[in-house]
Formats: structure tokens, C-alpha cells, sequence
């Protein structure tokens, strides 16, 4: 009796001898089991963040090609809207240049003409005072009659409008009054004697016809002393 109950005391020692090797055993095991689920967690979020820099990296170049193209859209809008500038200003100077070239063509007389008609003026009083004075038949009044016909003629030749406006309304764009007389037997406002011709070239005013003018009741323009 006394060996079996040693037994029973012995076998049940070695019972917690090996319930309490187990538990170190079991303890080691999940101590070690969490570094590796650590590690293979480390792993996975390392595998993700490299795709993740793989997409960013083969995305990368397509947002760069995108940039580009836009600022070379960007830069081609600017030399368009340049050349189409340059374009006009061609046309503008161009427009310039042809009217400057038709203007000095047109009123390139305008200069000589505003030396010429004092020597036309000076022909017509010539004439003037030979008429007054009976020498109208003279052959050297004729010879000034006829160099003021050439004169005249040449000037109409070349659009030149001599303005005589006797009897005309009284047009202040042409016309200047020296002064303004009483004259009932014409309409107020009108032209009763010209003092000295105008001229126009080309409709551009060289020198205005220097005027008498009719009273009116309301007068329209004011007297010259």
C-alpha cells in the first residue's frame, strides 16, 4: 500500500512536470508566432506601397506629356494671335501707304496751285482795267487774254474748280463775306459780288471766294469789317 501510494505521488509530479514543460512550449510558440505576423503585415504594406509608386511612376510621365502638350497648344495660340496681328498691321500699313501715294497724287498740286492763282488773279485785273480803260481790242490785252485761257484750261484739266459764286446762296465751307450790303432785287443771304475768285482741288478747298453778301432779316453769318 505505502509503494502504490508513492506511485500515485511520483506519477502525479511528473504529470506537472510536463503540464509546466508544455506551457513555456506553448508560450514560446505564440511569442514567436506575433513577429511574424508583424512581419508578414510589414511585408504586404511594402508590397502595396510599391505598386502603388509603380502606378505613380507609369502615370508620371502621361501628366508630364499632358503639360507639354498643353503649354506647346498654349505657346501655338500665341503665335497665331501674333501672326494674325503682324497680318493686319501689314494690311493697315499697306492701306496707309496706297492712300498716302493717292492723296500726294491727288492734292500734290495743291502747293503750286496756291502760288499759281495770285498770277491768275493779276491776269483777270489786267484785263479788267484794259476793258475799263477801252483797250479791249489791244493785241497785247488779247495775247493776256489768251495766256489766261491756257491757265484756266490747264487747271480744269487737272480738277481744279474755279468758285465765282455770284447770285449763289451764301455757303461758309466755301465762301468767306468781306461784308454785307442792301440789295433787295436779290434773295437775303446770297452772293452779290465776289471780291476774288476760290478755287478747289479735287473738292478740297485751296483758297475760299472772298464775298459780298445780301442782308437778310436773320443773317446767318456774321459781317467781315
Amino acid at each position: 500500500m505505502p509503494n502504490s501510494e508513492e506511485e500515485k505521488n511520483a506519477s502525479s509530479a511528473i504529470e506537472d512536470n510536463a503540464a509546466g514543460a508544455e506551457k513555456p512550449a506553448d508560450a514560446q510558440a505564440e511569442t514567436g508566432a506575433a513577429p511574424q505576423a508583424e512581419a508578414e503585415l510589414a511585408a504586404s504594406e511594402t508590397e502595396v506601397g510599391a505598386a502603388a509608386d509603380e502606378e505613380d511612376t507609369a502615370a508620371d510621365p502621361l501628366d508630364d506629356l499632358n503639360a507639354k502638350l498643353e503649354e506647346a497648344m498654349a505657346q501655338l495660340e500665341d503665335y497665331r494671335d501674333q501672326a494674325l496681328r503682324a497680318e493686319a498691321e501689314m494690311q493697315n500699313v499697306r492701306r496707309r501707304a496706297e492712300r498716302d501715294v493717292a492723296n500726294a497724287h491727288k492734292f500734290g498740286l495743291e502747293k503750286f496751285l496756291g502760288n499759281l492763282v495770285p498770277v491768275v488773279d493779276s491776269l483777270e485785273k489786267a484785263i479788267e482795267a484794259a476793258e475799263q480803260a477801252g483797250k479791249a481790242d489791244d493785241p497785247l490785252v488779247e495775247g493776256v487774254q489768251l495766256c489766261l485761257k491756257l491757265l484756266l484750261d490747264l487747271l480744269e484739266k487737272e480738277n481744279v474748280k474755279v468758285l465765282d459764286p455770284v447770285g449763289e446762296p451764301f455757303d461758309p465751307q466755301f465762301h468767306e463775306a468781306m461784308s454785307m450790303i442792301e440789295n433787295p432785287d436779290v434773295e437775303p443771304n446770297s452772293v452779290v459780288l465776289v471780291v476774288q475768285k476760290g478755287y478747289v482741288l479735287n473738292e478740297r478747298l485751296v483758297r475760299p471766294a472772298m464775298v459780298m453778301v445780301a442782308k437778310g432779316e436773320s443773317p446767318s453769318i456774321d459781317e467781315k469789317a
